[in-house]
């Protein structure tokens, strides 16, 4: 028996018991049946809605696992290949810049701007226009010309 049909027994036994409605102790016992029949009501409500919410969140759920197959998102906490030296998820470089200068045939055809809106270290593939290029960190265009600090790693 759900709420709603056991607020509805408590109404129809209080209509069998046929108290006096003209008693103070009947009002309060129908003022309390009564309250608990619009409780029961909106808790009926909320039940459908959470029941509404979690198929929704199942959906979504499934649908952001696909994406991370397509996307081949890995929680490979332990590859310390792809961090930077500011402690971001954006970067493919090694963190110590040392890495570039061991490596040099690995990093051949790769360049270095700093992005003049935040100061962000932008490395990308030499072959690429540097004016097509968007800052991952702040979204701003990359301008060559407005660069002081450009380098070839």
């Amino acid at each position: 028996m759900n709420i709603t049909e056991k607020s509805a027994y408590l109404k129809g036994l209080a209509e069998g018991l046929q108290l006096d409605a003209a008693k103070p102790e009947t009002k309060l016992i129908s003022a309390l049946i009564d309250l608990v029949s619009e409780l029961s009501e909106k808790v009926a409500e909320l039940e459908h809605d959470v029941e509404t919410l979690n198929d929704y969140v199942d959906e979504v759920d499934e649908d952001l696992g696909r994406l991370e197959e397509t996307l081949d998102v890995g929680d490979d906490e332990d590859d310390d290949s792809e961090t930077c030296d500011h402690d971001c998820d954006r970067c493919l470089f090694p963190e110590d810049e040392d890495d570039f200068e061991d490596d040099e045939d690995e990093d051949e055809g790769f360049r270095c701007l700093t992005c003049p809106s935040c100061g962000e270290k932008i490395y990308f593939d030499e072959s690429m226009d540097p004016s097509d290029l968007l800052c991952p960190a702040c979204g701003k265009p990359v301008s060559e010309e407005e660069e002081e600090g450009q380098s070839e790693v």
